[in-house]
């Protein structure tokens, strides 16, 4: 029991200083990592800023028009079942592409990929990984589409091991921020009318945050 006054105060401020002591601790490793990934120092900063707010911006790129059939049971006219003509729902799904997510760790890919000096394996590890997330990306109806978080960047650092075992986190973040992108959000397109939600996002929060975690481990590689 707090017997003085002056407790709940102080507990709440020792609250407050952990937090901020726990959110800096992760910007430094946030920006160890994106400067070992190749990063050049003065962009970390605007880099980790665009990402984190961006992962609450979705930009709109087409719409896509459902149609659910819905077989309802016959009713019965005088004990006699009466055929009735299915119910058909439309609906409309926006197809949209997240900043933080997808468009921010595109451009990093692409700025690595022609800077790093080993796009081939990149491509390479990125299709590995596409084609791991694809086969466990899973449809969740009015959600979007689920992927375990922490495979995605396993599978991307396992693959840069092998491919480039000294230049490991520019590869790791290549491979797995766009080989989930593209294994769980752009092969699964297709099967957007599927999900029935009013907005599915590239990049978005069923996949965000193994791309997010793909450029950590990157960078903890090295």
């Amino acid at each position: 029991m707090l017997s003085s006054p002056l407790a709940l105060p102080v507990v709440l401020l020792l609250a407050l200083l952990l937090v901020v002591l726990i959110f800096l601790v992760e910007i430094r490793v946030l920006a160890y990592a994106y400067r070992k990934i190749g990063i050049r120092p003065r962009y970390v900063f605007a880099v980790m800023i665009l990402t984190l707010l961006g992962s609450q911006v979705n930009i709109p790129l087409y719409s896509v028009t459902e149609r659910h059939v819905l077989h309802a049971p016959p009713p019965r006219v005088y004990t006699w079942p009466r055929r009735t003509p299915p119910v058909i729902r439309a609906g409309i799904t926006v197809v949209a592409v997240n900043v933080g997510g997808a468009l921010i760790p595109a451009l990093v890919s692409l700025y690595l990929l022609l800077n790093a000096g080993m796009p081939l394996r990149m491509l390479a590890g990125t299709g590995a990984v596409a084609a791991v997330v694809y086969q466990m990306a899973a449809i969740v109806p009015g959600a979007g589409i689920s992927v375990p978080i922490l495979l995605p960047p396993l599978a991307a650092a396992g693959v840069a091991l092998l491919l480039a075992l000294r230049r490991a986190p520019p590869l790791a973040y290549v491979a797995g921020s766009m080989g989930t992108l593209i294994g769980a959000d752009l092969m699964n397109l297709p099967r957007v009318d599927e999900i029935g939600a009013a907005l599915v996002s590239i990049g978005g929060a069923g996949t965000f945050d193994s791309v997010f975690l793909s450029g950590i481990i990157a960078g903890l590689l090295a």
